[in-house]
């Protein structure tokens, strides 16, 4: 009586995890899937070789690009881990899947198949991640060698061995991230990719929380317990909205048959549509297209001509945060903003 009286008294979301850990089944795959998460963040601390830490910390601190890269990939990229592209070049592959499977006739016909044929254009998924992987972690590599933190990066000369080596790593390493995702999927607790992004987006913020309450005094405590409330908060209210439906009533008639005669009773369901039906996708693409002037004006900010330069350096003021809080580079004034000067 009294564990039942205790169990009425919790919260319900305790109590189902309270009664999901008695549950062998669940137990097990929930200990399977926190196993494989500790060997992806093993994996997101193992760098490739030629890299180093120091010098690819100070680019990061002063980049809202990478910055924005590497919150999505755990801190890998920051590592210059062989996790450092995450499982992206899969997700973009399964968006190129999908767009190709109307206008294919065979991937049209497979799609039709059921199971099997499901399971067939994954493979042909898998098999087109690779491809991804190998071109953007070499426009990675490129892009971290164009802000300063690495150096000797070709496909032709002496620098194409280490240079091959670094992409083949990276690929590797998405390919092995996207198989402890199906395996998360299959012995786990179910959507293994999702759960892997989450886990690398969240994965620096225990580390960010423990520093702020270990180091810091006053404000800095208190605005790290504010900080942990309003994510709750926000995490409530995310919930809400994504659970949230409008439901459209829909009347019908059916027919009903008694005593070998038939009647017509009228019926009443509802149409659930989701108030939130493209979830997280276009913030993401928002912010891809907020910071992509500020990743073209460190592209020619060192050009060559004066004007070209200094516009370059008035577009990364704009939308670069960091540039904007360092001051104003420019050598002309027609370029600084009021946001790009320091005070």
């Amino acid at each position: 009586m009294a564990a039942g009286a205790r169990a009425q008294q919790r919260p319900q979301l305790l109590q189902a995890a309270y009664n999901a850990i008695f549950q062998a089944d669940i137990r097990e795959k929930l200990l399977f899937t926190f196993a494989m998460l500790v060997i992806f963040r093993f994996t997101a601390n193992l760098p490739v070789p030629g890299t180093n830490p120091a010098q690819l910390s100070a680019i990061f601190e002063n980049s809202t690009v990478l910055g924005f890269m590497n919150i999505f990939s755990g801190g890998a990229l920051q590592n210059m881990s062989v996790a450092a592209m995450g499982v992206y070049p899969y997700i973009t592959s399964s968006i190129v899947m999908q767009l190709m499977v109307p206008l294919v006739p065979t991937l049209q016909a497979l799609s039709r198949e059921g199971e099997q044929g499901r399971r067939q254009i994954q493979i042909y998924t898998h098999w087109m991640t690779v491809p991804m992987a190998l071109v953007q972690g070499y426009g990675q590599l490129v892009l971290i060698q164009s802000q300063g933190g690495i150096t000797d990066i070709g496909l032709t000369g002496p620098n194409a061995l280490s240079t091959i080596s670094m992409i083949i790593s990276m690929s590797a390493g998405t390919m092995f991230l996207v198989w402890l995702g199906e395996l998360i999927s299959e012995r786990g607790i179910g959507n293994g990719i999702s759960i892997l992004i989450f886990a690398g987006i969240i994965s620096g913020l225990p580390q960010y929380v423990a520093g702020q309450l270990y180091t810091g005094v006053g404000d800095t405590v208190t605005t790290t317990i504010l900080l942990g409330a309003l994510t709750i908060g926000l995490v409530y209210v995310i919930v809400i909205f994504q659970e949230a439906q409008r439901r459209i009533p829909v009347q019908y008639s059916r027919s009903v048959f008694r005593s070998g005669r038939m009647y017509r009773q009228s019926g009443q369901t509802h149409i659930p549509l989701r108030v939130n039906t493209v979830g997280m996708i276009p913030l993401i693409f928002a912010f891809s297209v907020i910071i992509f002037p500020a990743y073209v004006g460190s592209i020619f900010a060192t050009s060559d001509n004066k004007f070209i330069a200094d516009a370059a350096v008035w577009i990364q003021g704009v939308f670069d945060p960091a540039i904007g809080a360092t001051g104003c580079s420019c050598s002309s004034p027609l370029w600084c903003s009021p946001s790009s000067i320091r005070w």
